[in-house]
């Protein structure tokens, strides 16, 4: 972190933060900490859209914001930094422009990116915090393993429908005690599709907002030393019921990054690690399964084929948009494999095409099927290309 000590502030500067500088805790020492201070967010989404507003207003000097995805439709009703007219924007870009006009006194660094095994290390070494607002698992063991190996403190926190946790990882205490890390409390990620995506599972619009703006409170304590982060506890949060929790997080001796015997010495293929097939792996899977993509599909339908279309969705998301077809949800599949003919062509399809990918796979290796096609993008392809006046969701 810059010198605080130096740090000096404008008049309009001291305006702003002047709801800060008359809490004796908090005061000018705490402020200058925040302005010498530069914190990265990796997403700009659910989470990172609430914690980086109040980051931003709280007067954190640098801002560095990783995001490599365009705002959609389905991201408004949470991603509160975005608005009906940014549909299609970068994120990082109107991110960017929203929190400048929040606090005009502070630099955004912007990085339009995936963040990868690559380019990790480069990009978190000039920034003192980490705040993790990522929504899936590779991505959260390359930020831990980056930000153990840089000495960086990574505040985490994540979401699924109406629960939230958080956790500050690798914190080092005034004592120079150093907490655990993501790997102590997870040392394995679940098997991949255990734990469906928000998109999937949905999430409740306003609880990002609640764990967002607590993330931007442990950031901003990690950063001025002020009370005592969430290092060596998880907080857990349940809208639904408004319970709270905090539990214990012990360090592991059997992690394979700080434990005893390390065996992680440099970053890894996260999504090897997480069990996620390469893009090469993906390609040659996607070849055993056939495809068709929504336009033939649709001539097949104008030229009056006889076609059986399957929706292996969940039933609420055939409430948000549909194209037809009888409706089958993927965990369903097996037990109503009769449902499904077999003297005729039947085309599976989901929200992006992975769902019935996985529903053709599964029939196939159980019951022999020949004649099934998987939808090639599913319904979010059929909105772009065919009926704009389907909902993406």
């Amino acid at each position: 972190m810059t010198n605080w000590q130096n740090i000096e502030f404008s008049s309009e500067e001291l305006g702003h933060y002047s709801r800060h500088l008359s809490i004796p805790e908090f005061g000018m020492e705490g402020q200058k900490k925040l302005k010498a201070a530069k914190v990265l967010a990796v997403g700009t989404g659910g989470l990172g859209a609430p914690m980086l507003q109040y980051l931003a207003a709280a007067g954190v000097g640098t801002i560095g914001l990783v995001d490599f995805d365009v705002v959609e439709a389905s991201n408004l009703h949470r991603q509160v930094l975005f608005g009906a007219s940014d549909v299609g924007r970068p994120k990082v870009q109107v991110a960017k422009e929203r929190l400048q006009e929040i606090n005009p006194h502070i630099t955004i660094n912007v990085h339009e990116t995936r963040l990868t095994s690559d380019n990790a290390l480069d990009i978190i070494k000039d920034y003192d915090v980490v705040a993790d607002g990522t929504d899936n698992f590779p991505t959260r063991y390359l930020i831990n393993d980056a930000t153990v190996m840089l000495d960086k403190p990574n505040v985490h926190g994540s979401i699924f429908q109406f629960e939230g946790q958080i956790s500050v990882f690798n914190y080092v205490d005034q004592e120079g005690n150093r907490g655990p890390n993501y790997r102590d409390l997870f040392p394995e990620p679940p098997p991949p599709g255990l734990v469906p995506s928000c998109a999937e599972a949905g999430v409740l619009g306003v609880l990002p907002g609640i764990i967002g703006c607590i993330q931007a409170s442990e950031v901003i304590k990690v950063i001025t030393g002020i009370g005592e982060p969430l290092a060596g506890k998880l907080f857990l949060f349940d809208a639904l019921n408004f319970s709270t929790r905090t539990v214990k997080v012990k360090k592991n001796e059997d992690n394979p990054l700080t434990g005893k015997n390390p065996e992680i010495t440099e970053l890894i293929d996260y999504e090897q690690f997480c069990g996620i097939p390469s893009a090469s792996a993906e390609e040659e899977q996607e070849s055993v399964v056939p495809e068709v993509s929504v336009k033939e599909y649709k001539s097949w339908i104008d030229n009056g084929e006889d076609v059986q279309l399957i929706d292996v969705r969940k039933p609420y998301e055939a409430e948000i948009a549909e194209i037809g077809g009888e409706l089958i949800p993927l965990d369903e599949i097996i037990d109503n494999a009769d449902k499904i003919a077999r003297n005729k062509k039947v085309v599976v399809h989901c929200r992006s095409g992975q769902r019935s990918s996985d529903a053709i796979k599964k029939l196939k290796e159980k019951y022999g099927f020949e004649n099934l096609y998987n939808l090639k993008g599913g319904i979010l392809a059929w909105s772009e290309e065919i009926d704009e006046s389907i909902p993406q969701y």
